[in-house]
């Protein structure tokens, strides 16, 4: 049904209807889709999980057992996959709030943190009513978000012994983890709008004061992507739109290839390792990888996908479509071929073989970019 007006008012019928127009309406659908399937839906979840994942640090730390060490760490794994299948639109409010840097900066600050744990003062202030709020003040990105709890949960890829787990480590790690739930929720309210959230999230961006609107204006960054166009968004048209869209895509695919799997493959920075103490680089890698796929095929959920960008592509140029499908897919086959785990493996044929795909995602995303204009 999105396809037939473009069709249609691309013939030359001499209707007098405008066939930019058309374009827009067929992508205003496209832009709805991907705002309220995609990144909304899988804001949402994120938010949803951190709740769960500092529910189970706070369970750890009143009764520090093997069983509540395992299953905090099964709640890191699951925000944490909602947090890599959202990376292909970081160019948001993740970006604009520091959100990004805030929550998923790596390789972790270890020796500050050991320094850390030893203060305290700053122990004390971890351990009070505020303690989220503090830690979100005064300590830096390297010691704050998922990594950070990573190493207090994870040792050699398993569920570290909760003996081995000290009382102060569990009064930063619930810190640090409700800090990062007070992040997620932005980011859920920063494109749902304030009024889609629940009242217990809501509440919290309210008592924090936190800014979740673009420009600080009166639209949100869902809003602002759904009236391209119209005054007050930062979008000129659905074209526009698209285009960030697609330019989220290229830029992790880039950064997966180039970065996430090549600075310790080619040796440019060996320590580059992402989730090294979980042993989850793969699944991280490869969440970013669905996030474009999501974003391209029109949302999180493959029995609620509608209007894509993969529909409109498919109009103007129906190989590079195909191209475009092939091109994600062997890009996680890649990734998934390379031996586990890749904190031990990142010099392997296979990691080499996986930043090459990655980065001719890229490059054949580029082409859809392009393929907009038409």
């Amino acid at each position: 049904m999105l396809m037939l007006p473009f069709f249609t008012f691309c013939n030359d019928d001499n209707t007098g209807t405008n066939p930019d127009e058309a374009k827009e309406q067929t992508l205003s659908a496209v832009v709805a889709q991907y705002v309220n399937y995609t990144v909304v839906a899988t804001y949402k979840s994120l938010a949803d999980e951190s709740i769960e994942l500092y529910g189970a640090l706070v369970a750890l730390k009143q009764n520090k057992t093997n069983a509540n060490v395992q299953t905090a760490t099964e709640k890191w794994i699951k925000a944490r996959d909602y947090w890599e299948l959202s990376e292909a639109f970081l160019y948001g409010a993740a970006n604009d709030f520091g959100i990004d840097p805030h929550i998923d900066t790596w390789p972790l600050a270890k020796d500050e943190l050991v320094s850390e744990l030893k203060n305290n003062d700053h122990i004390e202030k971890m351990a009070s009513e505020d303690s989220d709020g503090w830690v979100s003040n005064f300590l830096g990105y390297g010691l704050l978000g998922f990594h950070g709890i990573e190493y207090i949960l994870f040792e050699n890829g398993k569920p570290k012994d909760a003996a081995k787990i000290t009382d102060k480590e569990l009064i930063y790690a619930v810190a640090v983890g409700g800090d990062l739930r007070n992040q997620c929720f932005r980011l859920e309210a920063s494109w749902a709008g304030l009024d889609n959230v629940t009242a217990e999230k809501r509440k919290k961006i309210e008592d924090l004061e936190m800014s979740v609107t673009i420009n600080r204006g009166k639209y949100s960054y869902g809003q602002d992507m759904l009236n391209a166009g119209k005054a007050g968004s930062t979008k000129t048209s659905f074209v526009d739109a698209c285009e960030t869209i697609i330019e989220g895509c290229i830029s992790i695919a880039d950064e997966v290839g180039a970065m996430k799997i090549g600075m310790p493959h080619t040796g440019e920075d060996v320590n580059y390792i992402e989730s090294p103490y979980s042993y989850n680089s793969k699944v991280d890698f490869i969440g970013n990888i669905r996030s474009i796929q999501n974003a391209y095929l029109g949302g999180a959920d493959a029995s609620k996908r509608g209007a894509s960008l993969s529909d409109f592509i498919k109009t103007v140029d129906s190989t590079l479509d195909t191209q475009i499908k092939e091109a994600i897919n062997n890009a996680i086959a890649k990734i998934e071929a390379i031996p586990y785990p890749f904190a031990k493996n990142f010099t392997s044929v296979q990691a080499g073989k996986a930043m090459e795909a990655c980065n001719d995602l890229a490059d054949i995303l580029g082409e859809a970019k392009k393929a907009l204009s038409k």
